[in-house]
């Protein structure tokens, strides 16, 4: 038997993450984007929504050649933290792409992975440009961007 044919278990694991955390981020997007009402924005949300199904697409392809848990097996069960924002979840897609890269063995899924890598982090940069071209993110201003942390970490709690 070839084994390449099948994913090892650990990129499984690793697709898995992926396409779980970008599925999820990809309703919220879709859900929010509805709210948008700077266009800048919107088109960052809309940009952002082709990248995800893009990425889906691409790594869907390689679920048939997932192995599969014989039924005596326990299934690993995940709660992933899903962010709502934007930018955490380009910055998370970042990490997550990384990672996945180091434990990909298969040449192709890793070339796929590293072409989206490539992409998160140009969709990071748009982000943060924006972000940071409005005063929501004061990058060198260490003390602004704390009392931003901790007005956001109270209104967090606060709500109901």
């Amino acid at each position: 038997m070839d084994e390449r044919r099948t994913l090892a278990w650990h990129e499984t694991l690793e697709l898995h993450e992926l396409v779980a955390f970008q599925a999820i981020g990809l309703i919220k997007l879709k859900k929010m984007i509805k709210e948008v009402k700077d266009p800048q924005l919107k088109q960052l949300y809309a940009v952002s929504i082709q990248a995800i199904e893009q990425n889906l697409r691409e790594l869907l392809q390689f679920f048939p050649q997932a192995p599969m848990p014989r039924e005596d097996e326990e299934e690993r069960a995940d709660n992933p933290f899903y962010s709502g924002d934007l930018l955490v979840l380009a910055k998370t897609s970042v990490r997550n792409y990384a990672i996945a890269i180091t434990e990909t063995a298969t040449p192709q899924l890793r070339n796929v992975l590293v072409k989206q890598l490539n992409a998160a982090i140009k969709w990071h940069a748009q982000i943060f440009q924006y972000m940071y071209q409005r005063g929501y993110y004061p990058a060198y201003n260490l003390s602004e961007l704390l009392k931003i942390d901790v007005r956001n970490a109270n209104k967090a709690l606060s709500m109901k």
